[in-house]
């Protein structure tokens, strides 16, 4: 049957949109109702985007959503590389090309000398090398006439993780032979500080509570992280974490030594999966490398529980690679009528 697109009203469309997200080839936390809402609700500056939601439907079902913003002539994804990782359409898998055709036959049909919505350029920021959209656009953009242009956007650098009964010497193995030799080293001079602790937080009251401390150690590791944290950026974060960990989707873990959290991990749960989204520590205790041995135990606490990815999201910083991550390549596409 053929697909239909027409602009819903994201309120009415959220719980449909939740149910749809578990067949998606891949649904991270982003693609999800509740950041996009979370999103327009901080960033929205108060009319100069418009939201554009739009529903694909087989009859009356569901079968994909196209969250759109417009500013000016200029359609893209509703949200921004600051704060989102990942984009895409979300569908049911296999859907992608038909739902991607029917969208841009539905934005710019060729019997239209205008276009519909006024747009000149559709950026589709953020997809991932593995997006089935991604490998349509070349002949889908071919097909109706529009000009493509694909470019390398960012990385986000994974880990495949072991089984849980291989468990953390498993993953030891898996690094260099020097990378595994820092990280014992690292690991055997933290007591060192004091008596180590660790702290996993995922309720909601628990997580907002803890927040305090989260922000105050992300501004006072990195000088670029307090620059970027404005109060515009801070409530999107204490907003996001506490709605996720509602969801049972995100978590704060702490690195404490004699109960002091001196280093702190933001992360979203997907399928199978952690995605490590912001970090902080006291700079007081640099010297034991508790920034980075935060992240190995909450990568440690991944495989205990099974997970099977442990995804740093965007940006090439080397600690990632020293954990033994490799690149997955994030791209830009730009759609632009004739």
């Amino acid at each position: 049957m053929t697909l239909t697109v027409q602009r819903e009203d994201p309120a009415r469309l959220e719980a449909e949109w939740r149910d749809l997200l578990p067949h998606c080839a891949y649904a991270s936390v982003f693609l999800s109702p509740t950041w996009l809402k979370t999103w327009w609700d901080v960033f929205a500056r108060g009319g100069a985007r418009d939201l554009i939601v739009l529903g694909a439907r087989r009859g009356s079902a569901l079968a994909g959503v196209v969250p759109l913003m417009r500013e000016g002539d200029r359609l893209s994804f509703a949200g921004d590389t600051n704060v989102c990782d990942y984009m895409d359409f979300p569908c049911a898998a296999g859907d992608e090309p038909a739902l991607l055709a029917a969208t841009l036959r539905s934005l710019a049909p060729s019997a239209h000398p205008e276009p519909v919505e006024g747009w000149r350029e559709l950026e589709l920021w953020a997809l991932r090398e593995d997006s089935a959209a991604l490998a349509a656009l070349p002949a889908v953009c071919a097909e109706l006439g529009l000009n493509l242009v694909v470019e390398v956007e960012d990385v986000c650098p994974q880990i495949n993780l072991p089984s849980a009964a291989d468990g953390w010497e498993g993953y030891l193995a898996s690094l260099d032979k020097k990378d595994r030799h820092e990280l014992r080293r690292k690991l055997r001079k933290l007591p060192q500080a004091g008596v180590v602790g660790f702290e996993a937080l995922d309720q909601p009251p628990d997580v907002e509570a803890a927040l305090d401390d989260f922000v105050r150690m992300y501004a006072a590791s990195r000088s670029d992280k307090a620059a970027f944290l404005t109060p515009e950026q801070e409530r999107f974060l204490r907003r996001i974490a506490v709605a996720l960990s509602a969801e049972g989707l995100a978590e704060i873990t702490f690195l404490t030594l004699n109960g002091r959290r001196v280093a702190g991990v933001l992360s979203f749960r997907g399928e199978g999966e952690v995605l490590l989204y912001n970090s902080g520590y006291d700079p007081a205790y640099a010297g034991f490398s508790v920034g980075l041995l935060s992240k190995a135990l909450t990568l440690q606490r991944a495989i205990e529980q099974g997970r099977r990815k442990f995804d740093f999201l965007r940006g090439p910083e080397p600690y990632k690679y020293d954990l033994g991550a490799k690149d997955l390549t994030v791209y830009r596409c730009l759609i632009r009528r004739s």
